[in-house]
């Protein structure tokens, strides 16, 4: 992918152009953040320093045993095309190990390009599933000015007020929210009044359930059961999904999930899916758990 390609973009990214390259980025999730020894990361590793599983090449040298060599966290991040956005683009394709004087720069500008390129993952979705005209309209204008920064200059991305730009596009996403959910609020007061946004919802039953228009953004779903459950239209924004059942679940008409979400939980091939969304690898080594799990 070349240079121009990945900054001076002709047109809105949509989904495919919101997608993790490592080819082209200067490894900077293993640089730029820091983690704690914890089930999901096997050692501690500070902020801005790089991880000590990463080669001269800027590739992992664990990368396909992550899972058990304790770096199950790595496996669950993504940077939504940051990484090559910063390494290739505003930085023009010269390394932190190239010129070290710009490493400080180059890692606080991707934890910003980071959150860009998610809130353009949200709102390209937002765009196509909203009703109303205008509304659809706000939303493009608002990805256009997330994109002009996002193409702008290291100082610019770095300026940025992040919780501003935050609190705009949450509003935007409420809105559609509200819209897509509409003609199904009758039907999830009946079902569960539990069923609220941030709710504590870890390890609930919610196996084989019709939860269509659910509000779960900022729900605690941890180990959840939603096994055969069928979420069409239901709002998963921020929801936490780590290690949740969602084996020959439908979640293929849910609203703003993310690769980091599903790669978090745990599912099968027969698990649905909305477009642009991957499997996660792990999934297929358990496709079968669903069967012999106790109920």
């Amino acid at each position: 992918m070349s240079t121009s390609s990945i900054r001076r973009s002709t047109a809105v990214p949509g989904r495919n152009e919101l997608r993790p390259d490592c080819s082209n980025c200067f490894a900077l999730c293993c640089t730029a953040f820091g983690f704690s020894r914890s089930a999901d990361f096997a050692i501690d590793k500070p902020a801005g320093t790089p991880c000590p599983n990463l080669g001269a090449d800027f590739s992992c040298g664990i990368h396909d045993r992550l899972r058990p060599r304790g770096f199950r966290g790595c496996t669950v991040f993504d940077c939504f095309g940051a990484g090559q956005a910063v390494s290739q683009g505003l930085f023009d394709g010269v390394s932190w190990r190239d010129q070290p004087d710009s490493r400080s720069a180059m890692f606080a500008a991707f934890k910003v390009m980071r959150q860009l390129h998610e809130m353009l993952w949200y709102l390209a979705e937002a765009q196509d599933r909203a009703f109303d005209a205008e509304t659809r309209n706000d939303v493009l204008e608002l990805r256009l000015a997330i994109v002009k920064v996002a193409e702008g200059t290291v100082h610019e991305v770095l300026a940025l007020d992040v919780g501003t730009l935050h609190e705009r596009v949450r509003h935007v996403l409420m809105d559609v929210s509200g819209e897509v959910r509409g003609a199904y609020f009758a039907s999830v007061d009946e079902l569960d009044q539990r069923l609220q946004p941030g709710a504590d919802l870890a390890g609930i039953n919610l196996r084989r359930l019709r939860l269509y228009g659910a509000d779960l953004r900022g729900a605690c779903l941890i180990a959840a059961d939603l096994r055969g459950s069928d979420l069409t239209a239901v709002d998963l924004l921020g929801a936490d999904l780590r290690d949740a059942r969602l084996e020959d679940a439908d979640l293929s008409g849910a609203l703003y999930l993310t690769q980091p979400q599903l790669n978090s939980a745990c599912g099968n091939l027969a698990t649905r899916l909305p477009g642009g969304l991957d499997v996660p690898g792990h999934w297929h080594a358990s496709q079968n758990r669903s069967e012999t799990w106790p109920t």
